[in-house]
């Protein structure tokens, strides 16, 4: 039965990671066109995954749009390239030069590098919309720290849909920011003292403790995830205490060496025992300046309730979608960075495999957490596209601006050696990453 499980697993991580991975080359590759089509660059091919076509049709344009056997990637083939690299070029002697303008190699320099460096733009547009989307669909907290809806805990709620928090344990919290200073030093115990408005009267009542042990989401490839453990449970003991806010889990964690933890947890009005053992992790420190390493569950903490929300306006949609987006950027350069400094582990890095475990798992964490993971992947393959080496689109690009200063392209024999050393050093990432995923834990 346990294989049975490990099998279905397996297949339903990577169903997802195929879907995502599938959507991300697509927009990709669909930017090398559209751009190329715009600068008038013919497409051949448009290939959606490698090997054997399964599928295929050609536009009145003469492009043929295919599905192939091998959904890891996809290519657009243009007019006058010998394969899908777009740096081999056949034979052109034979075309015209009406015709020679619609080869890649016979483009203009602008329209051939603006196809090239449109393949990872697309990927940043998607991230933006992806993320964007979600920022639409969650909203932002109103000013002022109004509950919109209770969640269901252990405990008996005396909060209500649309009371206005004035004070928490006799701290006031006139706008959500104060509010959420003010959660960050509560006392460690099962109810709080809380001021509010309700139906234009003001009142005090013993609200249950807002930083309880409730999980609000549970991260991809995580200890937490692997245990069973879901958003929404409530943990009522760890390591054989009783917990009265998520700090004391964290506590029992970062304490643990390791070691399992045997949980006690409230779903839903049920009960049960299970056991959750730490990973090491290194964690982005707060300033931005580096990481730390700590024994980590994989658990983000949620209050007893969702604070109401507010659609952000246009420019403060954009705002907050771009500096989202900036973060995420910044994180993953300082993560490379002080992996090559060897400042934090390599095991940071994941292969196809722990990427497939990581769209698997977000998947059963809910749809907005696939989106979001979807959002992450489309920005790794942005970045990863823009790196200077040779067969990706970044290396592409620094022959570009080598030929714009020397008024020459790189020679035949030159770009042979370096599109062999660009898939060596590409085959020696990948298969490292892969050696990561099968012997990091």
């Amino acid at each position: 039965m346990d294989i049975l499980g490990a099998l279905g697993g397996t297949a339903w991580a990577a169903a997802f990671f195929i879907i995502a991975l599938s959507i991300i080359v697509a927009i990709h590759e669909y930017g090398h066109y559209i751009v190329g089509r715009w600068s008038g660059i013919h497409a051949e091919v448009f290939s959606l995954g490698f090997g054997p076509v399964l599928f295929s049709r050609t536009d009145r344009r003469g492009t043929k749009w295919q599905v192939a056997a091998i959904p890891f990637g996809g290519y657009v083939k243009f007019l006058g390239d010998a394969d899908a690299s777009s740096v081999r070029r056949a034979a052109n002697s034979g075309l015209s030069p009406e015709e020679r303008r619609h080869t890649m190699a016979g483009a203009p320099l602008w329209a051939r590098a603006a196809t090239v460096a449109a393949g990872p733009i697309a990927n940043f547009l998607l991230t933006f919309v992806v993320l964007g989307g979600l920022l639409l669909v969650t909203g932002v907290a109103r000013d002022a720290p109004t509950i919109g809806s209770l969640k269901p805990i252990p405990a008996e709620q005396t909060l209500r849909e649309g009371d206005l928090i004035l004070a928490v344990d006799g701290r006031p919290t006139p706008d959500t920011k104060a509010f959420g200073q003010v959660l960050g030093d509560l006392p460690r115990t099962p109810t709080v003292a809380v001021t509010l408005r309700r139906d234009g009267q003001e009142m005090t009542v013993q609200a249950p403790n807002p930083m309880l042990p409730l999980i609000a989401s549970v991260a991809v490839k995580s200890a937490a995830i692997d245990a069973g453990l879901k958003a929404g449970d409530v943990i009522l003991r760890a390591g054989g205490r009783d917990m009265v806010t998520f700090t004391d889990i964290q506590d029992v964690v970062f304490n643990s060496d390791g070691k399992p933890v045997p949980l006690t947890v409230w779903r839903a009005g049920e009960t049960f025992d299970l056991t959750l053992t730490p990973r090491r992790r290194d964690i982005p420190l707060a300033d931005g300046t580096g990481f730390e390493t700590k024994w980590m569950m994989g658990l983000a903490s949620g209050l007893p309730f969702e604070m109401d929300t507010r659609r952000p306006g246009a420019v403060e949609w954009v705002s907050l979608t771009a500096r989202q987006m900036w973060d995420m950027t910044a994180t993953t350069f300082q993560g490379l960075g002080h992996m090559i400094a060897g400042k934090i582990s390599t095991c940071n890095m994941s292969g196809v495999i722990g990427m497939a475990e990581t769209m698997g798992d977000a998947a059963k964490a809910g749809w907005q957490s696939f989106v979001s993971m979807l959002a992450v992947l489309s920005l790794g393959v942005g970045i990863l596209n823009l790196l200077p080496i040779p067969v990706l689109d970044g290396g592409h690009l620094v022959f570009y601006a080598y030929e714009a200063v020397t008024r020459r392209p790189p020679s035949d024999r030159a770009l042979r050696w370096l599109m062999a050393v660009g898939l060596t050093l590409l085959i020696s990432l990948m298969v490292f990453a892969l050696w990561n995923d099968v012997t990091c834990v």
